[in-house]
C-alpha cells in the first residue's frame, strides 16, 4: 500500500491504525473517568489535538467544560497552563513581559518573564470575556506558534494546544470574539446540557468521595508521532475536491451555495476550513482503521469545522436561522462526486 507516508503493506497499517486506536481510546478513557457523558465533546478535543489545531468548546456555564480540559492536561504529559479571562485581563498577562532586572553590580538589564501562553496545552477560559484587544494577543500563537513581545519573537514549545471555553454570546459580559480568531480555531465544539441519567451520575461523583482522579498514560513525544502519523494518511484528489465544494458552498455568492446560504449567509468559510476538514478527517480514518481519506471522514468533520466560519447576516438572526442549519443544508446540498 502506498501513500503519503511512503509504502506501507496491509499489515504495518493495521498495527499503525491499532496503536494509534489504542493510544487514543487511553486517553479518552482516563479523561471520560471524570467527565461524565460528552464522548462526542471528547473525541472532537481530542481529534483537534492529534489535527495540530485549537479547539473552541462553547456550552452555558456549569457544563464541565474547564473540568474537561483540565483532566486532558492531567492525562497527557504536557505542560500544562490557565489563563482565566476577565474584562481586566491585558496582553501582557498573556505573553509575558520584559521586566527589569539588578545584578549584584548594580547593573540593571532587561528579562524576559514569559507568559502564562508559554505552554504546551493553554487552557483559555470564558476566552470571550476579556476585550479584543487583550483577545487579539492569541491571534499570533494560534496561528504561528510564536509570541513577539517588544519587537523580538519567541518560539512557543512543541506541541502548542490552545484550547477556549466561551459562554453563548447572549451571556452578559461577553464581547463576540472577531471572524479573524474564531478561524483559527479547528473546530468549534458545542457542549450539550447533560441528560437525566448523566446528571444522576455527576452528582454521584461530585457530592460523595467516588470522584476519580485521572493518570497520566501517554507521553508528549507519543503525540508528535501520532500527529506525525495523522499527515501522513494519504488523501486522494477527488476526496479533497469534495471538502472544498463544501467549503465553496458556504459562500452566498457561489453558483452551487444552497438557497439558504445565498440567503442567510454573510461571509462563508475560509480556506484553513479545507484544512480542518481534511486533517480531522485523517484522524478520523485512523480511528477508524484505515490509512486513506474517505468522504465520510469530511463529512463527520464538517459541523465543527463550518459553523464558526459561516457568519450570518441580520435577516438570519431575525428568523431564528444558526451557522448549524445552513452548515447542515451545504452537506445536504453538495454532491459527493464532481457533476
Amino acid at each position: 500500500m502506498s501513500g503519503a507516508g511512503g509504502s506501507l503493506s496491509s499489515q504495518q497499517v493495521e498495527q499503525l491504525c491499532a496503536e494509534f486506536r489504542r493510544d487514543f481510546d487511553a486517553v479518552a478513557g482516563e479523561v471520560g473517568k471524570v467527565i461524565v457523558g460528552q464522548r462526542d465533546v471528547v473525541r472532537e478535543v481530542l481529534v483537534t489535538m492529534l489535527a495540530d489545531g485549537h479547539a473552541l468548546l462553547e456550552g452555558v456555564p456549569g457544563l464541565a467544560k474547564t473540568l474537561l480540559i483540565r483532566s486532558l492536561g492531567q492525562v497527557v504529559d504536557l505542560q500544562f497552563s490557565r489563563i482565566q479571562f476577565t474584562p481586566d485581563l491585558m496582553p501582557s498577562d498573556i505573553t509575558g513581559t520584559n521586566i527589569i532586572e539588578e545584578d549584584e553590580r548594580g547593573h540593571k538589564n532587561y528579562k524576559f518573564l514569559s507568559g502564562p501562553v508559554f505552554a504546551n496545552l493553554v487552557l483559555a477560559d470564558e476566552i470571550n470575556r476579556a476585550t479584543p484587544k487583550t483577545q487579539s494577543a492569541m491571534l499570533e500563537s494560534m496561528q504561528e506558534r510564536t509570541v513577539t513581545v517588544y519587537g523580538e519573537r519567541r518560539t512557543l514549545p512543541v506541541p502548542f494546544l490552545v484550547l477556549a471555553t466561551q459562554n453563548p454570546l447572549e451571556q452578559e459580559g461577553t464581547y463576540p470574539l472577531p471572524e479573524a480568531q474564531l478561524d483559527r480555531f479547528l473546530l468549534k465544539i458545542i457542549v450539550p446540557f447533560p441528560g437525566e441519567a448523566d446528571l444522576m451520575e455527576i452528582i454521584e461523583r461530585t457530592t460523595t468521595q467516588n470522584m476519580p482522579v485521572p493518570r497520566k498514560v501517554i507521553s508528549g513525544q507519543r503525540i508528535l508521532e501520532m500527529k506525525d502519523l495523522v499527515r501522513r494518511v494519504a488523501a486522494a484528489p477527488h476526496v479533497i475536491r469534495y471538502a472544498v465544494r463544501l467549503v465553496l458552498a458556504s459562500h452566498p455568492d457561489n453558483p452551487r451555495a444552497p438557497e439558504s446560504v445565498k440567503r442567510y449567509a454573510r461571509y462563508g468559510a475560509s480556506p484553513r476550513a479545507v484544512q480542518a476538514l481534511i486533517l480531522g478527517g485523517k484522524v478520523m480514518a485512523l480511528l477508524d482503521g484505515r490509512f486513506n481519506l474517505a468522504y465520510d471522514d469530511v463529512k463527520r468533520l464538517a459541523l465543527p469545522a463550518l459553523r464558526h466560519r459561516v457568519i450570518t447576516n441580520f435577516e438570519a438572526e431575525a428568523e431564528g436561522v444558526s451557522a448549524d442549519t445552513l452548515v447542515k443544508d451545504i452537506i445536504t446540498a453538495v454532491p459527493q462526486s464532481a457533476e
